[in-house]
C-alpha cells in the first residue's frame, strides 16, 4: 500500500495500492494542514503531523481507532515524521531540533539534537529494515521487472501487478510491453 496527505480543497489521508487503484480515505474530518506522514508496518498504524492543528495523530489502517498523540505549542512547525519502538521522532523548524516523542501517551517530549535546515526524519535500523517476500515484479529471465518493458507496480497484493510506461510511450494490448 501507498499512503499519502493531501490538503487540498478538502484535507485527507488516503491509501491506495501501489498502481494507485483502490484509493481510500482514510481520515477525511477534523483534520487541516498533514503535513508528515509515518507508518507503524507491524502493528499497521499510520501517524501524520498537522501543521495547521498543532497536532500528532493516529489512526489505524482502516481509518479507526483516531487519536491525539500531543497537540500545543510545543510542537509546532514540526517537519517530517519517523516511528521506531516506543517514540516518534521528528524535527522542529523554529528551535532547529530532533525531538523523540513517546507515541504512546506524547510524554517524554525530549530534544535530541540541533541540526540546521533539516526537512525531514528517518530511522535506519536493521530492525527497521523489513525481509522481502518474492513478488510480481521481480525480474524476470530477460531482465524485465515482472515482464514489463517500462515500470512495474504492484498492485492489490504482493502477487498482483500493474505495468505501465514512461511518459511518451503507450501500453501495448498485451498489458507488458510499451510503444
Amino acid at each position: 500500500k501507498l499512503f499519502f496527505t493531501d490538503y487540498g480543497n478538502a484535507a485527507k489521508v488516503e491509501r491506495c495500492d501501489m498502481d494507485g487503484m483502490n484509493r481510500t480515505w482514510i481520515v477525511d474530518s477534523k483534520i487541516e494542514q498533514p503535513t508528515a506522514l509515518a507508518l507503524d508496518l507491524i502493528n499497521k498504524y499510520v501517524y501524520w503531523v498537522d501543521i495547521y492543528l498543532d497536532s500528532v495523530e493516529v489512526v489505524d489502517y482502516q481509518g479507526r481507532k483516531r487519536h491525539t498523540i500531543i497537540k500545543g505549542r510545543q510542537i509546532r512547525h514540526l517537519c517530517g515524521l519517523a516511528v521506531f519502538e516506543n517514540y516518534l521522532y521528528t524535527f522542529n523548524s523554529d528551535s532547529l531540533s530532533v525531538l523523540r516523542i513517546n507515541r504512546y501517551n506524547g510524554t517524554d517530549v525530549e530534544s535530541l539534537a540541533r541540526v540546521d535546515n533539516a526537512k525531514e526524519v528517518r530511522v535506519f535500523q536493521k530492525r527497521v529494515q523489513t525481509a522481502v517476500r518474492s513478488h510480481a515484479c521481480e525480474v524476470d529471465p530477460y531482465g524485465m521487472p515482472g515482464g514489463c518493458s517500462h515500470i512495474c507496480l504492484l498492485s492489490s497484493n504482493y502477487k498482483a501487478r500493474t505495468c505501465r510506461c514512461r511518459t511518451g510511450f503507450i501500453l501495448g494490448s498485451d498489458g507488458r510491453s510499451c510503444k
